[in-house]
């Protein structure tokens, strides 16, 4: 038995896609930033550039996050929680019999917290607050399966 669990950014474009669009908006700005120099107003190809330079660097920022997520996958050996966020990759394995889900009664932007034996991991950061719930009652069930089997 294993169930899995995959929260993800809501992003509508993947780094290659990005890529495309940032790819198209350079060769129609500098098209038109060309245009002007050749009429030899040249500070708007150093302004269009800058803007480029700018864009590309925001562009850059959503491409690494536009992957991040968090899995959990649990099964009679364990409960393995990954959180991918940018370049950085953290897993955390807890026992399943041990492991408590809480979640806070505060309204908004509470985390998901999963404790086992003291080792505790927040989790639900890149979805809404009802998929967070959901996932959490899901969890705490699929636990309470777990722990009825053995």
């Amino acid at each position: 038995m294993t169930r899995e669990w995959t929260l993800r950014r809501n992003c509508s474009l993947s780094p290659r896609q990005v890529a495309r669009a940032y790819a198209v908006l350079c060769l129609g700005s500098l098209a038109v930033a060309v245009g002007f120099l050749v009429q030899g107003i040249w500070f708007v190809l150093a302004f269009s550039l800058l803007e480029l330079a700018l864009v590309g660097l925001a562009l850059l920022v959503y491409a690494r996050h536009a992957t991040d997520h968090e899995r959990i996958a649990l099964s009679e050996s364990g409960l393995l929680v990954t959180c991918v966020q940018a370049d950085h990759r953290e897993l955390t394995r807890l026992d399943p019999l041990w492991t408590r889900v809480v979640v806070p009664d505060e309204p908004r932007r509470t985390l998901i917290q999963l404790e086992s034996r003291g080792v505790k991991v927040e989790i639900g950061r890149f979805v809404n607050d009802s998929r967070r719930r959901q996932v959490a009652r899901e969890l705490r069930q699929a636990l309470r399966s777990v722990s009825a089997m053995r």
